[in-house]
C-alpha cells in the first residue's frame, strides 16, 4: 500500500523504532506527483492468447519396419519452415531426380516415429508407397491452413458433400 506524503505536524512510524519522529514536509510539486502515483491504474487491456499447434500427431497405414523387424507406426510431425522446403532443393538426390523432394523434406519434418532414436531421409525412403502417400497428403494438410477438403454441391441433386483436395505433389506449388 502505497501513503501520500506527510505533511508538516504529521509523524512517521520507522519500523521498530520506539518513539515517533515528525516527518519533513513534501513540496508541493512533489505531493502531486506522488498522489498521481497513488492514484489505481486501469488495468491493462486483456490481450487475447493465440497459442499456434506446431507438432500434429499420426499413424501410419501400414507403419515402417526396422531392420530387426520391429513395426513403428505411431509418429509426429512439426510444421515445416521455408527453410525445410528449400534446403533439399540443394541435395544433388533432388536436383538428378525431383521425386526424392518429397523424401528429403519428410525426413526433416518427421519428428518422432515409434521408439526410432533418430528420422532420417533414408528411413522414409524405405516406406511402403501407401505410408509415404499418407504422410505426403499429412505434410500438405497440416501446412496448408489444417485441411485439405472443399465443400462442394452435386451440379444434378444440390446435395452438399465434402472432397478431399489432392493438390499437387509434395513441396511444390
Amino acid at each position: 500500500m502505497r501513503r501520500s506524503a506527510a505533511r508538516a505536524g504529521d509523524f512517521a512510524q520507522t519500523p521498530g523504532a520506539e518513539t515517533a519522529q515528525p516527518a519533513p514536509a513534501a513540496a508541493p510539486d512533489a505531493q502531486v506527483a506522488q498522489a498521481a502515483q497513488a492514484a489505481p491504474s486501469p488495468p491493462p487491456q486483456q490481450q487475447q492468447r493465440y497459442e499456434l499447434r506446431t507438432e500434429f500427431a499420426f499413424q501410419l497405414p501400414r507403419g515402417y519396419v526396422d531392420e530387426a523387424g520391429t513395426v513403428h507406426r505411431d509418429g509426429v510431425m512439426r510444421l515445416s519452415t521455408a527453410r525445410d522446403e528449400l534446403v533439399p532443393l540443394r541435395d544433388v538426390r533432388v536436383q538428378e531426380n525431383p521425386a526424392f523432394l518429397s523424401v528429403v523434406l519428410l525426413g526433416r519434418v518427421i519428428t518422432r516415429l515409434g521408439t526410432l532414436p533418430m528420422i532420417h531421409d533414408g528411413i522414409v525412403e524405405n516406406m511402403f508407397a501407401s505410408d509415404l502417400a499418407f504422410l505426403q497428403d499429412f505434410y500438405r494438410q497440416i501446412n496448408a491452413e489444417g485441411h485439405t477438403r472443399a465443400s462442394v454441391e452435386c451440379p444434378h441433386c444440390s446435395e452438399p458433400f465434402e472432397v478431399e483436395l489432392g493438390g499437387s505433389r509434395l513441396g511444390e506449388s
